[in-house]
């Protein structure tokens, strides 16, 4: 794979790195969910990985997990950049060096998790299908400064579910969260989504670390207001799926499913 590049990478490959563009970094398990490796074997996919990395065409970095053990992480080269023609937005993390934490990486990885789900996994509903996925470098404008971790849309008969994305892992204070609470309330109220989007409503999914981080913001969320927010942990997607019912409200006990 030293040669001509273009020549040898395949389409997966190409899907792959238009992926880590938008995501910035992934995990194996997310790399082989959006190549289709993943429905292969895990080590087909860990041999290409690891051909890309040789290849100069995957920068590969560690970070420890919870368990003791190590994960292996993707980003984007200069080379694989060029293969799709993006811009290259280097990920300061040198090769093959092992983190023992990183908070960016972490938090990109969970955004990331809703990212895969909703544009490389099948909708588990015949008539919704994956529109767009947005990310976010700065205010969405002057009016409203607000930094949405994501944002996607589902296409149903008749209209489009809009979704805002706020991953929070614990380090935000409620104070910040109230004032984030009141920026996606301005920004339904005073039409600025719709001029910003051409949609009309949106939802916001928060997604939290553990249960106990999903109350205490809740909690602050529902002293605000009972609409346009749902809350699920990232255990419970990454087990269980996006769009499957742990969803809660600012109020009420039900569990909900997204669609």
């Amino acid at each position: 794979m030293t040669g001509n590049n273009a020549r040898v990478i395949t389409e997966a490959d190409r899907r792959l790195f238009h992926a880590l563009a938008e995501a910035r970094v992934l995990d194996r398990v997310q790399a082989s969910e959006i190549t289709g490796r993943k429905e292969v074997s895990v080590s087909t996919s860990n041999a290409r990985l690891l051909k890309l990395t040789r290849a100069g065409l995957l920068r590969r970095f560690f970070i420890a997990t919870e368990e003791g053990g190590l994960k292996a992480l993707y980003a984007l080269t200069p080379a694989s950049a060029a293969a799709i023609g993006v811009v290259y937005r280097p990920l300061q993390r040198k090769s093959d060096s092992v983190l023992t934490s990183d908070p960016f990486v972490l938090h990109q990885l969970a955004i990331n998790s809703i990212y895969v789900q909703t544009k490389y996994r099948p909708v588990p509903h015949m008539d919704i299908h994956f529109v767009r996925w947005l990310s976010f470098s700065e205010v969405l404008c002057n009016a409203i400064p607000l930094i949405p971790d994501g944002y996607f849309e589902l296409g149903v008969p008749a209209e489009t579910h809009s979704m805002f994305c706020e991953v929070d892992r614990g380090t935000e204070s409620q104070k910040i969260w109230t004032k984030k609470t009141d920026l996606y309330l301005q920004l339904a109220a005073t039409g600025e989504f719709n001029r910003l989007f051409n949609r009309n409503r949106f939802r916001v999914l928060v997604v939290v670390d553990t249960a106990r981080r999903l109350l205490e913001v809740r909690k602050t969320i529902a002293q605000k207001t009972a609409k346009i927010f749902w809350f699920a942990t990232l255990s419970d997607i990454n087990r269980d799926g996006l769009f499957a019912a742990h969803w809660l409200r600012p109020v009420g006990d039900n569990r909900l499913s997204l669609l």
